[in-house]
């Protein structure tokens, strides 16, 4: 099964089949190429396999993730949804819990553009009275 998942700048593909429960990203073990962004492997356990623990599936598939742009929260998050997705188009009896939980819900959240006569997004000049 395919899925594409995005976050901020991330994009994750995903491509999910019957297995031991070895998931690849870019090529490397997760714990490897996540643990490059300070992640530990508990913060893996509760957020990237989430959709494992969820629909009660950890262990059955293997995943070989393709994830590319943005930085790491994104890239994990993006993924997080791609697995959630590919999960759902394997078992349709997953997507409710896996719903219930938000795992399939894409965040919107982004980065606001900087305007023209100010410093950052929203913050203005200094204002100087005199």
């Amino acid at each position: 099964m395919h899925a594409v998942g995005r976050r901020k700048e991330s994009v994750a593909r995903v491509y999910l089949r019957e297995g031991e429960g070895r998931v690849w990203v870019n090529g490397k073990p997760a714990e490897e190429y996540f643990a490059a962004f300070a992640f530990t492997e508990d913060y893996l356990n509760r957020h990237l396999f989430s959709p494992f623990y969820v629909t009660g599936t950890m262990g059955r598939f293997d995943v070989r993730v393709r994830v590319e742009g943005g930085g790491a929260t994104g890239q994990l998050e993006a993924t997080r949804l791609a697995i959630a997705r590919a999960l759902t188009g394997v078992a349709p009896e997953f997507k409710k819990p896996l719903k219930d939980v938000g795992l399939l819900t894409r965040d919107a959240r982004a980065v606001e553009r900087k305007k023209y006569g100010r410093r950052k997004a929203r913050k203005k000049e200094q204002y100087s009275k005199r």
